[in-house]
């Protein structure tokens, strides 16, 4: 009887392979395992994605506070030059002031000058005469004395 079930079995094998149906069945079942594989890595990927999704959003989190931060201290700057402005003015006129009184300063001082140089420039040219006087005199004093003799008619 055993015998008898496994020829059963045998011929109904032969059967399906002959008609096509084992072959396929093989296929279907191929294409089901490679459909289940797919969908696994697909899972794979995604789940190795989901660190990488996370780190990303993390990441434009603090892109985005590091952004309004900057707003935050750019508008701080805005106003502290703001509140400064009337201070730097007064600075400046005062600086203004200073320079112009420095200025007038420099400009008395060259005056001054001026006028030193042309009072010892005066003095230096009388001193240059006087001793030009002096040593017309002396170059006259130290010539030996001639006679002009009267010439014969």
């Amino acid at each position: 009887m055993n015998k008898l079930i496994e020829f059963g079995r045998k011929a109904l094998f032969y059967a399906r392979v002959l008609s096509g149906y084992e072959e396929r069945r093989i296929r279907s079942f191929r294409l089901e395992v490679e459909k289940r594989l797919k969908e696994a890595n697909e899972r794979k990927l995604a789940i190795r994605k989901i660190p990488e999704q996370t780190i990303l959003s993390e990441v434009r989190r603090m892109v985005e506070e590091m952004k309004t931060l900057n707003r935050k201290l750019e508008e701080t700057e805005a106003a502290i030059e703001e509140y400064f402005k009337p201070i730097d003015k007064e600075a400046e006129m005062i600086m203004k002031t200073q320079l112009e009184g420095e200025e007038r300063t420099m400009k008395e001082m060259m005056k001054a000058m001026h006028q030193q140089a042309l009072l010892e420039k005066a003095e230096a040219e009388k001193t240059a005469a006087a001793q030009n006087l002096e040593t017309n005199q002396k170059n006259q004093d130290s010539r030996p004395k001639t006679q002009h003799l009267p010439l014969p008619p």
